[in-house]
C-alpha cells in the first residue's frame, strides 16, 4: 500500500500551525519539545511536506490553545482545496511575517478602544492613499530631491 502524499489542505494546516506558533512567540524547538517530536519534523509539518495525523493535530491544538477547527479556518470541505495555498491567504501570510507579528502585538497592547479605532482609521486612510501617493511627485521616494 502506497503512503498518502500531502496536498493543499495539508499545506494549509501546516501554515496555520506556523501562524499560531509565531503569534504565541514559540520557537520550533520549544513547540516540538512540547509535542515530543524533532524540530525538523515540525518544520516538515509547517511546510506541508509531511501530513499531520489526527492524534498529533489534536495534541498540537492543545499545546497551542486553539480548537482543531482553527487549523481549517471554517472552510467547507468541498471548497477547501480551491484556496488553500501559501500565496492566497494574504492576511495569514502578513500576520506570520515579522512586521505583521510586531504590529499585531503592538495593536493588542493598546488598551484604550478609542485609540485603537483611531489607529485603525489612520491605517485605512494611509492604505487607500498609498496608490495615489505613489503616482504623484515622488514624495514617498527617500533618495529624491524635493523641491
Amino acid at each position: 500500500m502506497k503512503a498518502k502524499t500531502p496536498n493543499a489542505v495539508d499545506a494549509y494546516v501546516g501554515e496555520r500551525v506556523r501562524l499560531r506558533r509565531k503569534l504565541l512567540g514559540l520557537s520550533q524547538v520549544s513547540l516540538s519539545e512540547s509535542l515530543g517530536i524533532t524540530f525538523q519534523q515540525l518544520q516538515k509539518y509547517e511546510k506541508g511536506v509531511n501530513r499531520i495525523g489526527a492524534g498529533r493535530l489534536q495534541r498540537i491544538a492543545e499545546v497551542l490553545g486553539v480548537p482543531i477547527g482553527f487549523f481549517f479556518d471554517d472552510e467547507k470541505p468541498q471548497t477547501a482545496g480551491l484556496r488553500l495555498s501559501a500565496d492566497t491567504d494574504e492576511v495569514a501570510n502578513f500576520i506570520a511575517s515579522k512586521e505583521g507579528l510586531a504590529l499585531t502585538r503592538a495593536f493588542i497592547a493598546i488598551e484604550d478602544p478609542n485609540i485603537r479605532r483611531k489607529l485603525l482609521a489612520l491605517a485605512r486612510s494611509l492604505g487607500s492613499t498609498q496608490s495615489v501617493t505613489d503616482e504623484h511627485d515622488g514624495w514617498d521616494r527617500p533618495n529624491e530631491t524635493r523641491g
